[in-house]
């Protein structure tokens, strides 16, 4: 059943140095609180698992948590690159960074996989697509029955899952609503599971559409993180700091300007801005 913890006790019992980590959230409920707080702790070695990464892997990379990043689609959205990444796959700093680049389906196949305890995903998809010739993890198999070729990728299970949502109760259960993305994927296919909150409520309301309820006993930990998604929004609580997105790509293109605005905003601080 999942502890109601401090952000920084979660993390140091269930984030580990050399752990798959899958911090998720689609457009909105980004758990940049929690990144912050694996960058705080030093963690490294981790191979970083996102559909989309954008900011927060940016700002892991740069300060050498990640070995490894299993990924669909790596940037600033609508913005441009992310010149952390970019400097660790050219360029080894801070050091060198291995990459395996999957569809989105592909992904939200493979953490449906993993939550379901496959091996692998099969589905319909990659057909035309060039990533076969630079990702050996991308199979074609044969269906037994129609004699369809089928693609096959490795099933997600992270060592853990850290996601940002919008309520939970005192017993431990989650609310996760609007965009909902692969977080309950994240959350049922990892071995370890932490969610941030922006609020804790004596009950979970009325959840409306769209809406996720994670039992707390998909959970490790709970954690309240009242603007823990920020720079990106959370649904019904704050919107997206959009001047930030556009501020980054100056940020992250230089290293020492980088470097400086972690140890302001991220390494000397709580929680920094984004």
């Amino acid at each position: 059943m999942a502890e109601l913890l401090s952000l920084s006790d979660a993390i140091a019992r269930f984030v580990r140095s050399g752990d798959a980590v899958a911090l998720e959230g689609f457009t909105h409920l980004i758990p940049f609180a929690a990144g912050h707080e694996i960058i705080r702790q030093g963690l490294t070695g981790l191979t970083l698992i996102r559909m989309t990464p954008d900011l927060v892997y940016d700002q892991m990379i740069g300060c050498g948590c990640a070995r490894k990043l299993v990924f669909s689609w790596g940037g600033n959205p609508g913005v441009g690159s992310l010149h952390r990444l970019r400097d660790a796959v050219e360029r080894g700093w801070p050091g060198p960074l291995e990459i395996e680049e999957h569809s989105h389906a592909a992904m939200a196949h493979a953490y449906a996989a993993g939550a379901a305890g496959l091996p692998c995903a099969i589905f319909r998809g990659y057909l035309g697509s060039q990533l076969r010739e630079v990702n050996p993890r991308i199979q074609t198999v044969i269906c037994p029955f129609t004699g369809e070729a089928l693609t096959a990728v490795p099933a997600l299970r992270p060592d853990v899952a850290v996601i940002h949502a919008q309520k939970a109760d005192r017993t431990g259960n989650v609310l996760v609503a609007g965009i909902v993305g692969v977080q309950k994927e994240a959350v049922l296919s990892a071995r370890r599971a932490v969610a941030t909150v922006e609020e804790i409520v004596d009950d979970l309301g009325t959840t409306g559409t769209n809406a996720v309820v994670l039992p707390a006993w998909t959970l490790s930990a709970v954690v309240l993180a009242p603007g823990g998604a920020r720079p990106s929004y959370a649904h019904g609580y704050y919107a997206r700091d959009n001047a930030f997105y556009t501020a980054w790509d100056a940020i992250a293109r230089d290293r020492e300007r980088f470097t400086a605005w972690i140890d302001a905003n991220v390494r000397h601080a709580g929680r920094g801005r984004g």
